[in-house]
């Protein structure tokens, strides 16, 4: 299982990271390193702004283990929770909502970034971005972990 939890976790990072670095230079012009920056600053807060390659570093990090912490809840829970195994879309749905819940609500707000005012565009941006980078690749690999192996069952 430790396997396929890292497998999940590189690919979801990786698509989420990306989704964030696009829509942010999209929208912004922001580059990777000032997101990266940003992530940094919920522990280091303005000092991550300044300074060397270290902080865009800790930035990534931080962001693979908040995604390694979604993958290791949901691989624990799917077994247990049977409305989790039925159909893999409300399954990201649910995992993109939490998780901008949790980070919205949570993590930002515990951090040193601070909370930031409500933006109706920005949260349904987020959230399509964690469906599709976060909750479609948990829900997808955490399913096909725990499916059943196929049976070769000859008819007689």
């Amino acid at each position: 299982m430790k396997r396929e939890i890292l497998k999940t976790t590189l690919v979801a990072g990786i698509l989420d990271i990306f989704g964030a670095f696009a829509q942010n230079y999209v929208a912004r012009k922001t580059p990777p390193d000032i997101i990266l920056r940003y992530i940094a600053s919920g522990l280091f807060g303005k000092t991550a702004f300044t300074g060397g390659a270290l902080y865009p570093l800790v930035g990534l990090l931080c962001h693979f283990l908040i995604v390694l912490a979604c993958v290791v809840v949901y691989f624990k829970l799917f077994p247990r929770m049977q409305f989790l195994q039925k159909n893999i879309f409300l399954s990201a749905l649910l995992v993109a909502l939490i998780a901008w819940a949790v980070t919205t609500l949570l993590v930002v707000p515990l951090s040193k970034i601070g909370a930031s005012s409500f933006e109706l565009s920005a949260a349904l941006t987020a959230i399509a971005i964690l469906f599709f980078c976060i909750g479609l690749p948990i829900a997808f690999f955490t399913r096909q972990y725990f499916k059943p192996p196929a049976t070769d069952q000859y008819r007689h």
